[in-house]
Parts: structure tokens; C-alpha cells; sequence
């Protein structure tokens, strides 16, 4: 081919020189045939054109991604009875969410405060009837969420892991749930559904505290206000997952209490902590009284009748993981009433220092050897401890009488 002589002034033709015998020899139905040996005019101009469309596609894949992203903050399905809330994602700066009606987030775009360029635009022909495990799993931000009156169900995973909540309030009228303080309860205050695990912040505001204090700095007076809790009488399940994760150092459960359920005594640690391994539940009491005990707050043992040590008379049912990794624990105590304790039960709740075993280092069961066979026990319910090359249980103590309060 001869090469066209180039001018300033003159249109520039481009040309593809390939070797005569690598051109195709073959056409595919329906395409224009390869432009080869052929000049492409305006390159120039079409490489802008196309530069140009590429940037407006990439700009409107941004645009409606964006917009995506806004409107999805709120997921729902449908449902016989109403609207299912199956997925909150945050935009990093909602705190306190009521979770009623269908729900859309509108946008001041003249407001560049993204912490404040926001409002909820609630569709009231819409009610939420129920709320989908893991709807808010791990929010770091949300620290309030108020339950609407016609939410009939609440899934017990429903709120795992929200670092930052502190409280959950629910209507008054609404004939399923109810709340204690900002505890989560069924209606009948027969289950404890969830106490978040950020409780302990609004109980230092309530209560007047400016500081977190440290564990050695804690004072007897703070750990009564702050990190203890009464389950009220009326309650017969802790719920799956409801107290896990929380800054608790000394529970009191209820004789009447029949059921703790998977996780729901799962590693209760220090504050803003959960991904270490710094324990904070010292210790599980049990009381047992006919007054009408509604008020979760500690005042003394006196105002709860008899109290004793560790788990209490009459509960049937442990799940797996139950009362996992609290190494500060010191005891245990397995009532005859057991019957059923899952998989990891009290796994981790030793460790050795110094070469000497601590935590819980043996199990006490009110159970002698042969009857304790019929208790149905999941793998690894004990904790173990290194001997020698391999993992050794700890041992269980049958026909073991209960220890005496100090």
C-alpha cells in the first residue's frame, strides 16, 4: 500500500496494513465484513464519540448504583399478614430506627450534612408483622430500635451482634412483645428475647456515670447498677442469642426458669470488647421467692428470697454454646431437672496460668453416674485442658451436693 502524504490541513486517514494472507476468509452471518486494508476515517473524532458514551455509562452506573444503595436501606417482603423486614444496611449514620411501616429514606440534596440530609417517608398502608433473622446483623451504629404495634414476630437472631445498641422499645399496645427498660421480653415476660449489647451505656447515662471504668476500677456500687441483672420471675426461657455478648458480670435467673437456649449466655465480656477474650460474667446466682419480682434492677439478695449458686432448680434444657467462653466463671452446678445439654455447652470457660487450672475445673452434677447416662449431652460439652499430647474433659463431680454462698 502507498503512504498518503500527510497535511495539517487535510483529513487524517489511518490504515490497518496486515499481510494479504493473514486477512479472515471468512464472514459470520449477520456482521459487517472485518474492515481490513481499509482506511478508518475520523478516528479521531470516533475514539472521542466513544470516550464520551463510555463516560456517560460509566456515570449513570454510578448514578443508579448510588441510588440503589439509598433506597435498599430498607428491605421488605411480603407476607400474609403485612410486610416482613428482612435487611436493614446503614448508611454509617442512622442511630435509632422504629420498625412499623414500610419505610424510605428521602434526601436533602441542598444539605451536605450527611448525618442530618435525611428523613423516613413511611407507608402506613404498609405494616411490618414481622422482623427476619439477621435483619440488623452486626450494625455498629443503631444504638435505639423502637417496635412497631403490629409486629407479631420477632425472629431471636433478628438483632445479632449490634455492637452499638443500647435499647429496644416497643408500643405499648402491640400484643406480642414488650419491653423492660430497654430489654426485649415477650408479652407475657415468659421470654427474654434480647438484651443489647450495648445495655451498659444507657444504664451509665441513666444512672450518672461519666466514665467506663476499667475492670480493676470498678466499684461495688457500679457493678450493682451496671453489670448486674435480675431475669424477673416470670421468665422460664432465656431466649437464643439474648443476653450474648454483653457487659454483665453477675446474673440472677429465676427458680421457674426452663430453658437456656443456643448462645444465650455466649461470652459475655468486657465493654467494647468483643472480639477479644477479656470475660466479665464472675458469676451465675439462682432465687427462688413468691414475691412477683418484675424489676431487673439489683438492689440486694435479701429483697430476692433464698438465693443460691449457679443454675437453678427445675431447669430442664441447656443448648449448645449456652454459657460458652465466660473464663471467669467459677462454678457450676447441673440440677437433677436437667435433662438435655448441647454441644460446647460451657466450652472454654477454663484456663490455666501458672501452670495451675482455673475457671471451671470440674463439673458438678446433682445427678449420680448411672442417671446422669440418660441426660442427653452433645459433643464437647465440658471444657478441656491440655495433658500431655492431647485434650483432656474435665471431670464431673456426681451426686455433688450444691456449694453455699459465701
Amino acid at each position: 500500500m502507498s503512504k498518503k502524504k500527510i497535511d495539517n490541513t487535510e483529513e487524517l486517514d489511518q490504515v490497518i496494513n496486515i499481510p494479504d494472507d493473514e486477512i479472515w476468509t471468512y464472514q459470520v452471518e449477520g456482521l459487517a465484513a472485518p474492515h481490513i486494508g481499509k482506511p478508518y476515517k475520523n478516528a479521531g473524532a470516533k475514539k472521542a464519540l466513544l470516550a464520551i458514551i463510555i463516560l456517560i455509562a460509566v456515570s449513570l452506573s454510578c448514578y443508579f448504583s448510588v441510588r440503589t444503595v439509598q433506597s435498599d436501606t430498607f428491605e421488605y417482603k411480603e407476607n400474609s399478614q403485612g410486610y416482613e423486614f428482612s435487611k436493614f444496611s446503614n448508611t454509617g449514620y442512622i442511630k435509632e430506627i422504629t420498625i412499623d411501616y414500610v419505610t424510605e429514606i428521602e434526601y436533602d440534596q441542598e444539605n451536605p450534612d450527611v448525618t442530618s440530609n435525611f428523613t423516613f417517608i413511611k407507608d402506613e398502608t404498609m405494616p411490618i408483622t414481622s422482623i427476619r433473622e439477621y435483619a440488623l446483623n452486626c450494625d455498629g451504629v443503631v444504638e435505639v430500635i423502637n417496635i412497631g404495634p403490629e409486629v407479631l414476630e420477632i425472629d431471636g437472631k433478628s438483632f445479632y451482634s449490634c455492637w452499638a445498641l443500647q435499647r429496644i422499645e416497643v408500643d405499648e399496645n402491640n400484643p406480642n412483645y414488650c419491653d423492660l427498660d430497654g430489654v426485649l421480653y415477650s408479652k407475657d415476660m415468659k421470654t427474654l428475647i434480647c438484651y443489647p449489647p450495648n445495655h451498659d451505656q444507657y444504664l451509665r447515662t441513666k444512672f450518672g456515670y461519666e466514665t467506663e471504668p476499667y475492670r480493676a476500677d470498678a466499684t461495688e456500687e457500679y457493678i450493682r447498677d451496671i453489670q448486674t441483672y435480675v431475669v424477673p420471675a416470670t421468665v422460664e426461657t432465656l431466649g437464643e442469642l439474648s443476653m450474648n455478648y454483653t457487659n454483665l458480670r453477675r446474673i440472677y435467673l429465676p427458680e421457674g426458669l426452663k430453658r437456656i437456649e443456643t448462645l444465650a449466655l455466649f461470652k459475655l465480656h468486657e465493654p467494647k470488647d468483643q472480639w477479644s477474650n477479656t470475660p466479665s460474667l464472675d458469676n451465675i446466682y439462682s432465687y427462688k421467692t413468691d414475691a412477683e419480682i418484675l424489676d431487673s434492677a439489683f438492689t440486694s439478695q435479701e429483697a430476692l428470697g433464698e438465693v443460691y449458686l449457679s443454675l437453678p432448680e427445675g431447669l430442664e434444657y441447656i443448648g449448645s454454646d449456652a454459657v460458652s467462653y465466660n473464663q471467669e466463671l467459677p462454678y457450676v452446678y447441673i440440677p437433677s431437672s436437667v435433662t438435655y445439654i448441647g454441644h460446647h455447652a460451657f466450652w472454654d470457660t477454663l484456663y490455666e496460668e501458672g501452670g495451675e487450672l482455673k475457671g471451671v475445673t470440674e463439673m458438678n452434677v446433682a445427678a449420680d453416674e448411672d442417671a446422669f447416662k440418660d441426660v442427653k449431652c452433645g459433643d464437647s460439652w465440658r471444657p478441656q485442658y491440655d495433658y500431655m499430647l492431647f485434650k483432656k474433659s474435665i471431670s464431673i463431680n456426681y451426686s455433688a451436693q450444691r456449694e453455699n454462698l459465701e
